[in-house]
Formats: C-alpha cells, sequence, structure tokens
C-alpha cells in the first residue's frame, strides 16, 4: 500500500489539474476510475508514474514524498515552433493565422500539410530578419485599448518560457485555444499568469504543460485609421468636463 502522502499528492494532483476520477483515469491509461488507488486498495503502477512524467512533468520523488519539486524542468519547457515554413527560396516565411483557422491551429500544430492552406508571405523589412515570425488575427476585446478586435499581430518566435518578459505580449497557443496575453511567472510558484489588458477580464494560471508554443508580439496591423488623435479625445473630456461644472455652478446658484 502507498504512503498516505503519496496518496494525497496523487488525490491533489488529479484535482489541481482538474480532472475527475474517470476523466484522469483514461487520461493516464488506468481502466474505468482512479479511485482504487486513491483509496489505497491499488498500487501506483510505474507505468501511472511514467504517464504523469511524460503528460505532465511530475517529478516521481515529488509524488512519493522524496522531493518538494513538484514538476520537473518547468523552466526548460521547450515552446519553439513545432513547424516552421519556408518560401522557394529556403527562407523562413511569415504564415498568416486567420480567426477562422485559429480555431484549428492548436490541434494541427504539427501538421506540415495543414499549413499549406493558409498564406504565408515575406516581409522584407530589417527588423523581421534572423528570426522565425508568424502572423496571428486578434479575436475578442480582452486586449483592448492596444489591440482591437480583427487586427493582426506579427509575433516572433521564442524558445523557452525562461525567455518571456512581464512588459511584452504574446500569442499564447494552448493544448486547445490560441490567446493573446501578457504573462507573468509567479515566484515560488510553477504556476504561469495569463492577463488581459482589458481589467474586465480576470488573470488566470496554467501549468506549463498546457503550453505549446509561445510567440512574443512585435508589431500589429491595423485598419480604419483615422485622423482623430488622443489629444483631440482630451480635449473633448475637457470640454464635457467644464460643462458638467458649470451645470453644479447653475444647479448650486438656483438652491
Amino acid at each position: 500500500m502507498e504512503n498516505e502522502l503519496t496518496l494525497k499528492r496523487f488525490i491533489d494532483l488529479r484535482r489541481e489539474l482538474g480532472y475527475t476520477q474517470a476523466d484522469f483515469a483514461a487520461r493516464i491509461g488506468v481502466s474505468n476510475t482512479t479511485a482504487d488507488i486513491e483509496r489505497g486498495r491499488t498500487k501506483l503502477s510505474g507505468k501511472v508514474v511514467l504517464e504523469l512524467l511524460k503528460q505532465f512533468k511530475i517529478n516521481p520523488l515529488w509524488l512519493f514524498g522524496e522531493s518538494e519539486e513538484q514538476y520537473l524542468e518547468t523552466s526548460r519547457t521547450s515552446v519553439i515552433p513545432k513547424v516552421v515554413t519556408v518560401d522557394s527560396a529556403n527562407r523562413d516565411n511569415m504564415v498568416l493565422v486567420n480567426a477562422k483557422a485559429a480555431a484549428g491551429y492548436p490541434q494541427n500544430i504539427s501538421d506540415t500539410s495543414w499549413y499549406q492552406q493558409l498564406p504565408a508571405f515575406d516581409l522584407p523589412i530589417p527588423e523581421f530578419r534572423n528570426a522565425t515570425y508568424r502572423g496571428f488575427q486578434v479575436e475578442g476585446d480582452s486586449m483592448l485599448p492596444n489591440l482591437h478586435p480583427g487586427e493582426w499581430v506579427l509575433a516572433r518566435a521564442i524558445e523557452h518560457i525562461d525567455h518571456v518578459s512581464a512588459n511584452k505580449m504574446y500569442v499564447v497557443v494552448l493544448q486547445d485555444s490560441i490567446m493573446v496575453k501578457k504573462i507573468e511567472k509567479r515566484p515560488n510558484s510553477n504556476d504561469i499568469t495569463l492577463i488581459s489588458l482589458n481589467e474586465t477580464y480576470p488573470p488566470y494560471d496554467i501549468k506549463p504543460f498546457q503550453i505549446q508554443e509561445i510567440w512574443e508580439v512585435s508589431s500589429k496591423i491595423t485598419f480604419n485609421v483615422d485622423a482623430t488623435t488622443d489629444s483631440g479625445l482630451l480635449r473633448q473630456l475637457q470640454e464635457s468636463m467644464q460643462e458638467l461644472k458649470n451645470q453644479l455652478q447653475h444647479v448650486k446658484k438656483v438652491n
């Protein structure tokens, strides 16, 4: 029978990852449910320990109470692009992933033939040399005011989670979705926090193993550019405030 700490850590891990006993069993190759393991009736097999290591980077020594490091190699988790596309001269080119294609991107991330349906181009600007770039269309309003729905971001591939910076924006490709967020690595935690600029969207934590790729946003393509400047909006705001003050003074005089 496993020791109590091992069972507790196994149960805590399943809950932390958000799986039911049946779902977790299916994921790690146990028949039906993990209930018997959690009650200590069934031994935690080497196969299960191996699956936890392979799929979730769980440190076997942590599981058996011999270490406090729950995850192995979290800082060295590779987020390098799974596929890089090139032009006829064998130079990297920039694939454009529109909102519709983004829905299938996480599932087809390693399928070289899938990328052939996407438009690609070369941008002969020095800033886009010596690195792999990809274009992603922005969906939703979670990064307002910096990014608007329908705009495009051009983003540079990075190799490791260690390379992210707190003051940049990133395209984060998870196992089932793509999003543009700021990224924070919390001290003394394996969690990674994804942050929206639009404060109506709360930040939330993910695990490093959930990330497939990270692209650092370097520029954006915007549309409907008009001549309204921030100073014009500021002047409108000041005029509105003055009008409000005048009305309040008028109300005071009347009273």
